[in-house]
């Protein structure tokens, strides 16, 4: 299933926060997106009905497993894009931004010839 790219960018958000601090709230989220928690509730409520995520009865957030490997899948194009645009010269903070506008739209043939690349390369493991 093709998500919409603030969807995409909810999730992998998630996966983040959960990674840093074990729980997830729709206020975490906004800080950490930069948005409102009138769009972070918006947003939770569909990712919930496509059933990306779960929420407990005290607002915690949590990935489902479809939720997670969806988020990890973004995450890991993400970090890969980072390093390959850094490899070419790129300064870090250009270079993660740039990953996560291209993470989105860039095939996974493509995306599987970047990462082979950096395999091949020992640029990542």
């Amino acid at each position: 299933m093709d998500l919409q790219e603030s969807k995409e960018d909810y999730l992998e958000a998630i996966l983040v926060i959960t990674e840093n601090q074990h729980y997830v709230r729709s206020v975490d989220i906004a800080k950490f997106l930069h948005v409102s928690k009138p769009s972070v509730t918006y947003a939770t409520k569909q990712l919930k009905d496509l059933g990306f995520i779960d929420m407990d009865p005290n607002g915690m957030i949590r990935l489902t497993e479809t939720g997670k490997k969806t988020a990890q899948k973004v995450w890991d194009k993400h970090q890969i894009l980072g390093k390959f645009f850094m490899f070419l010269g790129v300064n870090k903070e250009q270079a993660l931004i740039d990953a996560c506008k291209v993470e989105h739209d860039l095939s996974d043939k493509t995306f599987k010839a970047i990462k082979n690349f950096m395999k091949t390369n020992k640029l990542i493991i």
